[in-house]
């Protein structure tokens, strides 16, 4: 099953969680039974933010919630990433 948001949180934009599905996804949590919650936001500011707000409105739910993986993109050049991307990357790696 998936959850479309319809946006993200953007209070400089005037779109708060009420603009949002939100609450009907934590409605459908609440009533399905539900074992993991996976956000796919953007990995930005805004993104993050929502996925914390979710998080935090899910929090007394006994569903595990995660994020899709961000770090260095295939192809590209380390010296154009930024300290941010890389912390992510770390922490997402892999065992080969």
């Amino acid at each position: 099953h998936y959850h479309v948001l319809l946006g993200r949180i953007a209070p400089l934009d005037g779109i708060g969680p009420e603009q949002l599905t939100i609450d009907s996804l934590v409605e459908r949590v609440h009533r399905g039974n539900y074992t993991e919650v996976i956000m796919a936001t953007n990995p930005n500011v805004e993104g993050d933010g929502t996925a914390l707000f979710i998080s935090n409105q899910l929090a007394d739910y006994p569903v595990k919630l995660t994020r899709l993986a961000r770090g260095v993109t295939t192809g590209s050049v380390l010296e154009f990433t930024n300290k941010e991307i890389l912390a992510d990357a770390l922490s997402g790696r892999q065992k080969l």
